[in-house]
């Protein structure tokens, strides 16, 4: 009976700390921020009204979504290749790849948007070896434009892709691509038969976790952007500091989370239906699809 209540002790113990620590965390100021989002005990819906009925806050709202969509296309077009790179090199070869990209991470966001502004500013680096190489007359406006906020963030929101993308080739079987090759297909067959769909879970949750990231940038947009570039995150910093709009800020920020919970959710409904609905093993599946395509 003694162990029995030590054992239970130990699981209320490992479960209830982290529990308790959740729901005064993240569960208490959640429903305060609904709470004072819907104006209770008024209960009204005045403030999201106001995101939809305001034009300001529906340009805000789609240049979030576009930035972020297209920092996810970018970062999944160019992870991806680097990935597939690091997965050809050695083991040694492989470490110092990882370690060079994971090097960022070390610095805090401020600095590094810091080295972008001195990189893209008018006298900045970029714009003083275009002049200098005559490519250019006058300096490119890379800074307080959307172009500046794309670049920083592609540059912060890279590693979410290579890394994931780069964990799903690396657990590929070489056996497979054995296989491919012994029934007749070419390296870039192989790829879009056999590396590219059993890469596919990665990728997808690389271009999801980028995307869920950029949708609450602030520094960058802040520091990079300017005023005419505000995001969501600016606008609700806006709102707080500025005008003390609560209500306003606390419905920006309960939005941007539900935006957020949908994308969640509906990669889990797409992981549940692809297991579901569950492939042959690898191995037979690259054989016929090989077979298939000759």
């Amino acid at each position: 009976m003694t162990r029995i209540s030590r054992t239970a002790l130990n699981t209320l113990l490992l479960f209830g700390l982290p529990a308790l620590f959740i729901v005064t965390f993240f569960v208490v100021p959640l429903v305060n921020s609904v709470a004072v989002s819907l104006g209770i005990p008024e209960l009204t819906f005045a403030a999201y009204k106001r995101l939809v009925d305001v034009p300001v806050y529906r340009a805000v709202y789609g240049r979030t979504l576009r930035v972020a969509l297209i920092v996810t296309l970018v970062c999944v077009a160019v992870g991806y290749p680097c990935a597939y790179y690091i997965s050809t090199l050695g083991r040694r070869g492989r470490i110092i790849a990882v370690g060079l990209i994971a090097l960022p991470f070390m610095l805090s966001v401020l600095v590094r948007n810091y080295v972008w502004m001195v990189l893209l500013q008018d006298t900045g680096l970029i714009n003083r070896l275009l002049l200098g190489a005559g490519w250019i007359e006058t300096p490119i406006r890379l800074m307080h434009n959307e172009l500046g906020v794309l670049i920083a963030m592609t540059n912060m929101l890279l590693p979410y892709v290579i890394f994931p993308v780069l964990g799903a080739l690396l657990a590929i079987p070489p056996e497979l691509r054995t296989a491919s090759a012994s029934l007749g297909a070419d390296g870039m067959r192989t790829f879009w038969r056999v590396t590219l769909p059993l890469t596919s879970a990665g990728t997808a949750a690389g271009a999801l976790l980028t995307f869920i990231i950029g949708l609450g940038f602030y520094i960058t947009p802040a520091m990079l952007g300017g005023a005419r570039e505000m995001m969501i995150a600016n606008l609700i910093a806006f709102n707080v500091r500025d005008v003390l709009n609560w209500s306003l800020a606390f419905s920006l920020s309960t939005s941007l989370l539900a935006s957020q919970m949908q994308m969640k959710l509906l990669a889990l409904a797409a992981t549940i239906f692809s297991r579901v609905n569950a492939p042959p093993p690898p191995l037979i599946m690259c054989m016929f699809s090989v077979i298939s395509s000759a």
